[in-house]
């Protein structure tokens, strides 16, 4: 991204800032804290499952969710939730411009995230894991202060005041003592300005690059989907399988059910007063994602729970799946030397010589037979699937000869790993972008970089 003419290196003159991490601030700019320049409230308060999405429910209420706070650094109207608010209530009411933080988290990064409401909404109140900031000082531009606690120095200030371990909390009064640099009024405005312009096309680009690798693993899906059950030979004789899921497969293919060849070991139920922040990972349903096992939230165990529970040691290569949850079906390659199974998360295990692991892998990876599984679940559970790794072995696979299962998983090994180099390498593009976005904005609301008007 070319700098424009908006945009210099330095100010004139700078003077200490009084706090350690920040050094020099613009001479002109004010150092205070966010408890001098407005007032923190709560979110809804007393709720129950019962009071959420009511439809039918004449006290209904508009709420902004936890997840929209997340992922927007401006309030967006499109994911507000509904929650019963009876007119006798006292519950605090949210109003434009004012700014809301994530006081808990399952990490340090997203820990204090905040976004601003930039709309007027009639009557609107903010979710319980979250809370309100409504500005007072005049002097103060909101939309500038909402930048400025999203640069990555003050995110990095917020999550060192968070504690706890499975889920991250920010005290209130840790928050209200962040330091903040107030530029005069007009500055703040057009460092805005300039920022909603840069970030606005940084964003772009990111959505553009997401739709690709959207593009790349339909790819990747579509061709699994193809081999596993159509093999190599575009021009081979078909026939009915006799398996609904499956449908037509070359003529010279059997099938078989995955109990004769395939068992699948569950994990067990390691208490959560046992996790630690370092060690041996443990897996968990949540960890697995559409083909890779996700460490980012992983919680730890010491390496002695690797004698002590030999039998739920999962090594590099083991493909796990989940049988529990919205994630039911889907399974993961582990990337790790080793790690220990948590209860609800299966690892495949393929016996004898009649049946590739690879190949298993590959019907694993084949997104309707993932469906197949989860509708195992649902047909108990439909909200809260939970499929029993005995009836998932249940299921008929097709079944080629060795030579040609060896040839199938030669070659979508090769093709999805052109794929996945393609999109390891627009994820990173994704990472340096967002990288420069913080980048741009810290150093421009911290005072490194000038703002000037064209």
């Amino acid at each position: 991204l070319k700098s424009d003419c908006r945009m210099r290196k330095r100010y004139d003159s700078y003077k200490d800032s009084g706090v350690e991490w920040m050094n020099e601030i613009p001479s002109k700019w004010e150092r205070s804290r966010i408890r001098m320049v407005g007032e923190l409230y709560g979110g809804l308060t007393g709720k129950k499952g019962d009071d959420f999405n009511n439809d039918d429910n004449p006290s209904n209420r508009p709420f902004i969710p936890f997840t929209n706070i997340f992922n927007n650094t401006y309030i967006s109207k499109d994911h507000f939730q509904l929650v019963n608010v009876e007119d006798d209530e006292n519950q605090n009411r949210v109003l434009k411009n004012d700014l809301f933080f994530l006081m808990s988290s399952e990490s340090y990064e997203d820990l204090g995230k905040c976004s601003i409401l930039l709309e007027d909404v009639e009557e609107l109140y903010l979710n319980s894991f979250c809370k309100g900031f409504r500005i007072k000082d005049s002097s103060v531009y909101p939309l500038f202060l909402n930048y400025q606690l999203l640069g990555s120095l003050h995110k990095e200030m917020i999550s060192i005041e968070g504690n706890g371990f499975t889920r991250i909390n920010l005290r209130q009064d840790r928050l209200l003592d962040i330091p903040v640099f107030i530029p005069p009024l007009s500055e703040q405005q057009q460092i805005v300005s300039f920022l909603d312009t840069k970030t606005s096309l940084i964003d772009s680009l990111i959505e553009k690059t997401q739709r690709k690798i959207e593009l790349l693993k339909e790819k990747r899906t579509s061709l699994i989907n193809e081999v596993v059950t159509k093999g190599l030979n575009p021009n081979v004789e078909m026939k009915d399988s006799g398996v609904e899921w499956i449908g037509e497969i070359p003529s010279h293919w059997g099938r078989t059910k995955l109990k004769r060849y395939v068992s699948i070991f569950t994990g067990y139920s390691f208490k959560s007063d046992w996790f630690g922040e370092v060690g041996i990972p443990v897996i968990r349903i949540s960890n697995i994602q559409d083909g890779f096992i996700d460490f980012t939230k992983s919680v730890y165990l010491t390496e002695n729970y690797l004698t002590e529970y030999p039998d739920y040691v999962v090594k590099r290569d083991d493909t796990l799946i989940c049988l529990t949850g919205s994630l039911t079906g889907k399974v993961g390659k582990f990337n790790h030397e080793v790690g220990l199974l948590n209860q609800r998360v299966g690892k495949i295990i393929v016996r004898g010589n009649k049946v590739l692991k690879g190949f298993v892998d590959k019907v694993f990876f084949f997104q309707k037979f993932q469906g197949l599984i989860k509708e195992l679940g649902e047909g108990i559970s439909e909200n809260f699937p939970n499929v029993s790794h005995l009836d998932v072995v249940e299921l008929e696979i097709p079944l080629p000869s060795l030579s040609e299962q060896q040839q199938i998983v030669s070659y979508l090994d090769e093709q999805t790993q052109k794929i996945d180099k393609t999109i390891s390498i627009e994820e990173k593009r994704i990472e340096l972008l967002k990288e420069y976005r913080q980048s741009l904005i810290s150093e421009v609301v911290t005072g490194k970089r000038k703002v000037l008007e064209c």
